[in-house]
């Protein structure tokens, strides 16, 4: 309900301010046609010319635009013309003879204005100008004229009660009082009782906002739902609407007293009822779900035990043979995974494996086709000791020692294929390290994306550069190019997404393989900068051979 409030008094207070602003422009378009008419440009000639010698000749052509202007709009309640040849104003409004325009009201929002507009709307204020001394809401024009004229102004009054009508015309009944405030907390029409000073703080959630709406809670405990939308023709006057909350909400907290008084009966005969049946028939279910409770905090040696051969007792015997049962798939399942978690590593080293042997036997073969036979006799030498120390004697871990050898071997192919492309530099190890068990074929994916994604476009030459040292108690495998660079975040997300939607296939190899060995203890970090370097860094623990296997 009041979230249907909230946009109902919305809706009323949109297009209450669109009537308001459509009676506030159509006077706006008037006084604008009656200035250029013709007998107020020739009274502004006379003002230009400072020529007083025809004031009333042009006070009396200018009574028929008078006429016109507050038949036309019936919320015009008198028109004036300040200049300083003297004032201009219809005949039938009686002029106050004691009140010069300079000591009103107008004047001194003038002057605070400065210069620095053409329309300034002013809030209601009783009318100074006539003797009738009407509540008025006054516009004030800078004339249209082919040069800017010093101290003259055409002033609209308007009715405040025929805005005031026009305002409670789409009143919402008598729930949502509206009222036209400025952006100071102050109201617009004089003759209209605003908040209390109390409740004024209700204007400080407007803020500069066009339209909204917010909540708020007076100091003497009322709560009101507050509407507000600012005046297109005056963006300082803005329309509020407030409805007190208590009477908005009054049947929703009459029904809610009643549901929670049926809830609240029917909750204290569950409690009851429910007390004395487990009491009498759940006595060993809830034996049971202890039991149950014990197995999901992995305390599998438990058992149901009981005197009885009723149907929760057949129950128990059945969860004891379900927990023998658990326990020997258990073992089961433990060695069937350390099988096809070494399944899943022959398989993923079986695709890097073809990956650069075809690159390297195709370089090889062009190589024999030159008739480089020197080159090619030194490839095929690195070649085999490049699938040596791969294959590892069927170990799938090796030494840090022989794992640089292995990416050593490859990158040194690779510069022989592309002597001009890039090259390389194996950063020095402490010795401790270099005994260390890894993963074999752990670097030489990584050096063959460098070449393949760093240099293919690079205008200059490239450069690999491999590291391996110690940092913070783990092993930090580190492949560098100085290349064209990838978008590290988008290469992070591509990696966390299913195998069959990866692009990358060095980097997801080589971090499967890493996950089925370490599991999460191993990590890849990604570093780019477009045409200056990226660094792949492998984290990896420093453990035992014997360790891994297991």
């Amino acid at each position: 309900m009041e979230m249907q409030a909230t946009k109902t008094s919305q809706d009323t207070l949109n297009k209450t301010a669109q009537v308001l602003d459509e009676r506030l422009r159509n006077i706006v378009v008037l006084v604008s046609t009656f200035m250029m008419g013709e007998s107020f440009q020739q009274t502004m000639r006379d003002v230009q010319a400072n020529n007083s010698n025809q004031y009333y000749n042009r006070l009396s052509q200018l009574q028929t635009p008078f006429a016109q202007l507050m038949l036309a709009e019936q919320s015009i309640d008198s028109v004036l013309v300040h200049t300083p040849i003297g004032d201009f104003y219809s005949t039938e409004n009686r002029r106050s003879p004691s009140v010069a325009f300079e000591d009103t009201l107008l004047q001194d929002k003038i002057s605070v204005a400065q210069d620095r507009w053409n329309k300034l709307w002013i809030t209601g204020h009783t009318d100074e100008l006539f003797s009738r001394g009407n509540y008025v809401v006054s516009l004030i024009i800078k004339p249209l004229f082919d040069k800017q004229l010093q101290n003259t102004y055409v002033i609209v009054n308007i009715r405040e009660d025929y805005l005031q009508e026009l305002i409670g015309a789409h009143m919402q009944g008598a729930s949502l009082n509206q009222l036209v405030i400025d952006r100071s907390g102050q109201k617009v029409f004089a003759s209209r009782e605003g908040l209390q000073h109390s409740e004024r703080k209700m204007y400080e959630g407007i803020g500069l906002d066009k339209r909204g709406h917010y909540n708020y809670a007076s100091e003497s405990g009322s709560s009101y739902l507050v509407n507000y939308a600012t005046l297109d023709m005056n963006p300082d006057w803005v329309l509020i609407g407030y409805q007190s909350k208590a009477e908005l909400l009054e049947p929703v907290h009459r029904l809610r007293l009643a549901i929670l008084s049926i809830m609240g009966g029917c909750v204290i005969l569950a409690l009851i009822m429910s007390s004395m049946l487990s009491e009498l028939l759940l006595k060993p279910l809830f034996k049971l779900r202890n039991l149950m409770l014990k197995v999901e905090r992995n305390k599998l040696d438990v058992r149901f035990e009981s005197v009885f051969e009723d149907e929760i007792s057949q129950v128990g015997h059945k969860f004891n043979r379900m927990m023998d049962q658990i326990g020997e798939l258990i073992l089961e399942v433990k060695a069937s995974e350390q099988e096809k978690r070494k399944s899943e590593i022959k398989a993923l080293q079986a695709q890097i494996d073809p990956h650069f042997l075809y690159n390297t036997l195709n370089t090889i073969y062009w190589k024999s086709e030159m008739a480089e036979q020197q080159a090619v006799s030194e490839m095929i030498v690195s070649l085999s000791l490049l699938f040596r120390l791969g294959l590892n004697n069927g170990q799938e871990i090796t030494t840090l020692r022989q794992e640089l050898k292995h990416v050593e071997q490859y990158l040194l192919l690779q510069a022989m294929c592309y002597p001009d492309l890039f090259d390389y530099e194996l950063a020095p190890v402490e010795e401790k390290l270099l005994d260390a068990p890894v993963l074999k074929i752990l670097l030489q994916p990584l050096a063959e994306n460098c070449i393949l994604h760093g240099f293919q476009e690079l205008p200059y030459k490239g450069k690999i550069t491999i590291a391996a040292y110690e940092q913070e108690g783990m092993l930090a495998l580190s492949v560098a190019d100085n290349g064209t660079g990838m978008d590290a975040a988008r290469v992070e997300r591509m990696l966390n997404k299913p195998a069959s939607e990866q692009t990358s296939y060095a980097l997801s190899n080589v971090r499967s393989r890493l996950s089925l060995y370490y599991g999460h203890s191993a990590a890849i970090k990604l570093e780019s900068e477009a045409n200056v370097h990226t660094v792949v860094k492998l984290i990896i623990p420093i453990v035992a051979k014997e360790a891994i296997s297991q």
